[in-house]
């Protein structure tokens, strides 16, 4: 009875494969058939839901062809008839993810050793040839992706591929050569896919891909910092690591363009002082500051690094010499403005109500400045609600503790 079982068993499973088998090569017969893609792709689904065949590289080798010729025929009818629904970019970047996906993991399953040992691939000169031939198509795709507003995975995932397309193992002398501009390009167009899809961490990776790769877009160091400060916001575990790549992002950044980009110095400076490392922070810009004395910016750094050493009198002393530059930018303005109206007002608590000499020093020496201060910043950013809070607080001080007569 047992043997009788297990031959019963035997002959289910030999049954299965062959329909599944059958239903392969029936995907294999309407490939190029745009019509007919979709119940392809539904006959290559039953067979990778099938243990029989779920681990065969025929199954994911037609699977993965169907897509690509898909995607072929797409692209000839493009230079015909560019309104064909088989032309439609979107779905035709959707059909070269989809054989991408395939191939790869029918490479794998190609080079199991047969009952003797030996390793014969069946298709992965096929699958390489493939793959290494659409290279370009992989960037073009994600521009298609990104018009469809279908940032990630999929935008991010074209031109990643692209990108990485010549470090690829598995395509062996295959491999494009693609120039390092062009792959930083991609990498960077990756990290703004990902930015965009709200996937920070992969979004780092791709920047940081890009800077490596030679990227002279100051953006493409300017939004790793900015992924990295949103991993360290959004993941506290994260905040070691997100401080350790931003001090090498903000290094990398000043190296390259020094303080022409005042973020790179900015975030340098910032992580010194987070760390406690006051006197690099100092010296930092004092170093700077001795050839480019006339900068507001590294007089605004001196501000905010005294400020955190709640050092009062330095603090406000360098934020008062960057404000009296015409050429202030808007947040040492901004940053300037604050820090008069916070120690205004705590020098003004600490007055005797009854002197009013003082009550007029301290309105004449802080609260008017920070507003005279804080109204040029408005004038160089009218949006920022920020200085319009400042405002309001600093003539608010002023209306309470100088009532008019």
């Amino acid at each position: 009875m047992k043997k009788f079982m297990t031959l019963a068993l035997c002959m289910a499973a030999v049954a299965s494969m062959s329909a599944q088998k059958e239903n392969v090569d029936a995907a294999k017969k309407l490939s190029g058939n745009f019509d007919k893609i979709q119940e392809a792709r539904d006959l290559i689904q039953k067979a990778i839901a099938d243990p029989s065949t779920a681990n065969d590289a025929y199954t994911y080798y037609i699977g993965g062809k169907l897509e690509f010729d898909a995607y072929d025929k797409g692209k000839t009818m493009g230079a015909i008839k560019p309104d064909d629904p088989s032309a439609n970019r979107e779905k035709m970047a959707e059909e070269l993810l989809n054989g991408y996906d395939l191939y790869l993991k029918a490479l794998p399953l190609d080079s199991v050793p047969n009952e003797k040992g030996q390793v014969k691939p069946k298709y992965a000169k096929n699958i390489i040839g493939t793959i290494a031939g659409h290279a370009g198509d992989f960037f073009q795709s994600g521009a298609a992706m990104w018009e469809a507003k279908r940032y990630y995975p999929e935008a991010y995932n074209c031109f990643l591929i692209y990108a990485q397309m010549p470090d690829a193992a598995f395509l062996g002398n295959k491999a494009p050569e693609i120039p390092e501009v062009d792959r930083a390009q991609a990498f960077f167009n990756a990290g703004i896919a990902a930015y965009s899809g709200n996937a920070v961490k992969d979004a780092a990776d791709a920047f940081r891909n890009a800077r490596l790769h030679g990227s002279e877009d100051p953006n493409t160091y300017i939004y790793e910092l900015a992924s990295w400060q949103a991993i360290a916001q959004r993941d506290s575990s994260m905040n070691d690591e997100a401080q350790k790549r931003i001090l090498d992002v903000a290094q990398a950044g000043y190296d390259k363009f020094g303080i022409e980009q005042p973020i790179f110095l900015n975030n340098l400076v910032n992580t010194y002082v987070l760390d406690g490392d006051y006197d690099k922070a100092i010296s930092t810009v004092n170093n700077l500051l001795s050839s480019n004395p006339d900068n507001s910016n590294l007089l605004g750094l001196l501000g905010f690094i005294y400020d955190r050493q709640d050092k009062d009198d330095e603090s406000i002393d360098y934020y008062r010499k960057a404000a009296a530059l015409e050429n202030c930018d808007f947040e040492t303005l901004k940053n300037a403005s604050k820090k008069m109206y916070r120690v205004g007002a705590t020098k003004y608590g600490l007055l005797n109500p009854n002197d009013t000499a003082g009550k007029q020093a301290v309105r004449d020496a802080y609260f008017e400045p920070a507003l005279a201060t804080a109204k040029r910043a408005k004038a160089i950013n009218g949006d920022d609600s920020d200085v319009d809070y400042v405002i309001e607080n600093i003539e608010y001080a002023i209306q309470t503790y100088y009532p008019a007569n």
